[in-house]
C-alpha cells in the first residue's frame, strides 16, 4: 500500500478521481468455530473488513464528506461450518451485504461493496482511477501483493516494483507510533483517523437504514507515505 500511495501522490495516474473496493465472500461462518460476533450489531462485513479498504481509501482521497448505502441480509440464519459445534445454526442480526458510494472533500468518489453473501472470493479488489491511469493496489488487510498500473491506450498492465518487507506487518504501526513519539511528529495510524474510519462506516449502516444520504462531519489529516 505504501506503493500505491506513492503511486498516486506522484501523480503516475494524473488527478485522482474515483475508486472501486470490493470485499465479497461467502462469511466467516465456513472456518470459524464461534461465528456468531461477526453476525451481531458491531459485526457483518461492513465492520468487519469495512477499516482495511476505507482506511487505505482515506489515506489516499482524505476525508470523507457523506455517503449513500443501501443493505440487505441473504439469510436469516447460518451454520457453522468447522470446530465442535458445527452444524448448528445461528440467527444473523446485521446487514450481510454492504454497498456504499462515498463523496471525498476533495471531489473523488469511491464505490464499495462488503459482502458475506458471495460464493466467489474477492479480497484483492481496490482500484484507483485517475485522469490518466488506473492503479490496481494489494489487498490492504496484508502487507503484501503486486502493485500494477495501467496508463491510458494501453492493453496491458505494469507491475510496479516494491520493496522487500517483512511476511507480518501489523507490527508496522506500533514502530511507527513509537518513532513518531521518539522524533516529535505525528503517527500514522492516528486516533484522529481511526475515528473518521468509524464515522463513514456508521454514516454506511445509517443510510442504508433510512434511505438518506448521511453527512460525515469528522475529519483528520492525511498521513505522509511510510518511508
Amino acid at each position: 500500500m505504501r506503493t500505491a500511495y506513492r503511486a498516486v501522490a506522484d501523480g503516475r495516474i494524473g488527478t485522482p478521481l474515483s475508486a472501486i473496493a470490493l470485499v465479497q465472500g461467502a462469511g466467516p461462518q465456513r472456518w470459524h468455530p464461534e461465528p456468531e460476533f461477526f453476525f451481531q450489531p458491531g459485526g457483518g462485513p461492513l465492520f468487519d473488513m469495512g477499516p482495511y479498504y476505507l482506511t487505505a481509501l482515506a489515506v489516499l482521497f482524505g476525508p470523507v464528506n457523506r455517503v449513500s448505502a443501501v443493505a440487505r441480509t441473504g439469510f436469516a440464519e447460518r451454520a457453522i461450518g468447522s470446530g465442535p459445534r458445527a452444524g448448528q445454526t445461528f440467527r444473523v442480526d446485521v446487514p450481510t451485504h454492504v454497498t456504499a458510494l462515498l463523496e471525498y472533500a476533495d471531489g473523488q468518489v469511491a464505490t464499495v461493496v462488503f459482502s458475506f453473501d458471495s460464493q466467489v472470493p474477492r479480497q484483492n479488489f481496490l482500484e484507483i482511477t485517475g485522469t490518466t491511469a488506473t492503479l490496481a493496489a494489494p489487498n490492504p488487510n496484508t502487507f503484501a501483493g503486486p502493485v500494477r498500473l495501467r496508463r491510458a491506450g494501453e492493453p496491458d498492465w505494469t507491475t510496479i516494483p516494491t520493496p522487500d518487507l517483512p511476511d507480518e506487518g501489523r507490527g508496522l504501526g506500533v514502530c511507527d507510533l513509537a518513532h513518531g513519539i521518539r522524533t516529535g511528529r505525528p503517527h500514522r495510524a492516528s486516533g484522529e483517523l481511526a475515528a473518521h474510519v468509524v464515522d463513514v462506516m456508521t454514516a454506511i449502516h445509517d443510510s442504508a437504514a433510512h434511505g438518506a444520504v448521511t453527512a460525515v462531519t469528522s475529519t483528520f489529516t492525511r498521513p505522509d507515505p511510510l518511508t
